[in-house]
């Protein structure tokens, strides 16, 4: 079985976010106001301050990062500033804190 390409980054690629605190550059790319792709990259990893404070937690995915919420604060600002493109080009969100919140996916 042959691996099918992912199509949809020839039309909008990943841009580069930097974060706000540490200055951690990530590729992001958002499809819609509820949906982002965040690309770490090994430097960005060793950058992030949320990174090295995290505590593993108990459990075989206890080592796994979640993320980081400044750098989800800075891609929403990329986003809102019209920096990093919203593939969708839906309109801002009226109450744009609650399209945010609890619904950022990141590859890792």
């Amino acid at each position: 079985m042959s691996v099918r390409p992912d199509n949809r980054l020839e039309d909008t690629p990943m841009q580069q976010v930097r974060c706000r605190a540490c200055t951690a550059s990530v590729t992001a790319r958002k499809s819609s106001w509820d949906q982002t792709t965040i690309q770490w990259h090994d430097d960005a990893v060793e950058a992030c301050l949320e990174r090295r404070a995290a505590s593993p937690r108990p459990g075989p995915n206890g080592g796994t990062f979640s993320g980081c919420q400044e750098l989800r604060q800075s891609i929403r600002e990329a986003a809102v500033a019209g920096t990093l493109e919203v593939v969708s080009h839906e309109p801002l969100p009226v109450n744009p804190e609650a399209a945010f919140a609890g619904h950022d996916q990141a590859a890792h």
